[in-house]
């Protein structure tokens, strides 16, 4: 008989990391029967990812509010995740990473003894409020799930010191390159530049190129106008450099970029942009400026070097390969360490490597283990 399979999401990058296992596990419906539940923590931005992977959701709660704080939203998501595992009884649950979607979900799995499966498992940053909340909510999956699908082994031997069983421990790879790899497929088929705006191609074909985003709530406030800072001064000193910034709907960061980052010519502000237009600038880009954990996996595919505006980061793997560099919120450093990126010659820049997160097969890998568990 096919395992029900319920898999919870909410914000952009689940839905980026968690698609190829939808997809894998679609694919065996002998195997699997994969109900897909939406949160809508981050709506307009996981509707737009859902539509650019054709992924199609079964439950949507809905329960987002305006001004809504983090423990009313996790005791909404608590209560309706609660209510449609009662309706689905799946055999599995499966969340990806450490959002306030993955937490209130697993612990509702918990609270009715449905097994967990946690992609993306075994990450730290051993600072409790560096990332904030996601890194308390991580290890609270991982004292409660029943198989942990760890990026790498780096990951893994993380949870086996904090006495996981090794057992449930399956080492995958990261599957935001799975998610990677299959876009890169299909822009690189015939007609698969349709898939890319005429806005993204206008931006990034004609002009060297700067990456930036910045959204964690850890650098709100004092960090954030650092960062700002910093940006507008690498503008100014590299004007034949476009810095592209699609900046968060979160009204905290929209209130720090736009007034300090607005009047700059060289810096173009945008709106949230698809997913495929955001592989796109990643791959003509020279440098990536950004707090987000998904850039700094999936960067290492084209060659181009990251700077981390985070005090700490549980990606590790880009920073030992030499392809990412922990540059903190001081302005100077900052605006230094890019300078200094930005004088390499032309040729050091985008150089395809093997990417240390994974091989594109990590959605298969969690599939076959789910398929053969009792």
């Amino acid at each position: 008989m096919a395992k029900r399979i319920m898999v919870a999401l909410g914000t952009r990058p689940e839905c980026i990391k968690l698609a190829p296992v939808v997809t894998a596990l679609r694919a065996r419906p002998r195997d699997f029967e994969t109900i897909v539940c939406s949160s809508g923590q981050q709506r307009e931005m996981l509707d737009q990812t859902l539509q650019a992977f054709e992924l199609n959701v079964d439950h949507d709660l809905d329960v987002m509010q305006p001004d809504q704080s983090l423990a009313e939203l996790t005791a909404a998501l608590l209560l309706g995740f609660s209510s449609l595992i009662t309706e689905i009884r799946p055999d599995w649950i499966l969340v990806q990473g450490d959002t306030t979607t993955a937490f209130p979900a697993a612990l509702a799995a918990y609270y009715q003894r449905i097994p967990i499966g946690h992609v993306e498992a075994g990450l730290r940053s051993h600072d409790r409020f560096n990332p904030f909340p996601e890194e308390i909510n991580r290890r609270y999956i991982s004292a409660i799930a029943d198989m942990h699908f760890a990026p790498t082994t780096a990951a893994a031997a993380l949870l086996r010191c904090e006495g996981v069983n090794a057992a449930s421990i399956h080492v995958t790879g990261n599957t935001v390159v799975d998610a990677l790899t299959e876009l890169q497929s299909r822009l690189e088929a015939p007609g698969g530049m349709r898939h890319i705006s005429k806005a993204a191609r206008e931006l990034a074909d004609s002009s060297s190129v700067i990456l930036v985003t910045c959204h964690r709530r850890e650098n709100f406030g004092e960090n954030l106008a650092a960062i700002c800072g910093a940006i507008r001064r690498i503008a100014l000193a590299h004007r034949s450099h476009r810095v592209i910034f699609p900046i968060h709907l979160n009204p905290h960061v929209r209130a720090a970029v736009i007034p300090t980052l607005g009047d700059v010519p060289n810096i173009h502000l945008l709106g949230p942009v698809s997913y495929p237009d955001s592989i796109y600038l990643l791959s003509r880009a020279n440098l990536v400026l950004t707090d987000s954990g998904g850039l700094q996996e999936e960067a290492p595919s084209f060659g181009v070097p990251v700077l981390v505006l985070r005090l700490k980061t549980e990606r590790t793997e880009a920073i030992d390969a030499g392809l990412a560099e922990l540059v903190g919120v001081d302005e100077d450093r900052i605006v230094a360490r890019a300078g200094d990126l930005l004088a390499r010659p032309t040729s050091a820049f985008s150089r395809p490597i093997s990417n240390p997160f994974g091989d594109g097969r990590a959605a298969e890998r969690i599939a076959d283990a789910l398929a053969n568990v009792q």
